[in-house]
């Protein structure tokens, strides 16, 4: 069987959206303090025994955190046109990581964004 290694690290932001139709108090402007869980899969280890350095992973998410720090989702691309729900929010992070971590070995895994301390959304996709 291949090894598998599955590495995570933790970050958060805050910001503000407002969700576009929702029936209810969320479709006011209002604010989170996000907690984004980075989990990357490596199929190998590199020279020095790692599968990727947590600097990398960390760096990365941090750079994405950081675009959306202190900001009103809805007037940020994508989120002018799609609702900035914690499930598109999840996904962005999964898909811009994917893009800048991903090659032979190492593939992100999974997003896990916490809009509060009891409610979150993971994110992943097929592997196939």
């Amino acid at each position: 069987m291949a090894a598998r290694y599955v590495l995570k690290i933790v970050t958060d932001f805050a910001s503000a959206h407002t969700l576009r139709d929702y029936p209810g108090a969320c479709a006011r402007m209002h604010g989170h303090n996000w907690k984004v869980e980075t989990e990357v899969l490596a199929t190998g280890l590199d020279e020095l025994g790692m599968g990727i350095d947590f600097r990398h992973v960390k760096q990365a998410t941090r750079e994405i955190a950081q675009r959306l720090d202190h900001r009103y989702l809805n007037e940020l691309e994508p989120f002018d046109r799609i609702n900035p729900t914690a499930e598109n929010i999840a996904a962005y992070f999964y898909q811009e990581l994917s893009a800048r971590l991903n090659d032979d070995r190492i593939r992100v895994h999974a997003v896990t964004l916490w809009e509060t301390e009891r409610a979150c959304v993971r994110y992943s996709e097929d592997e196939s």
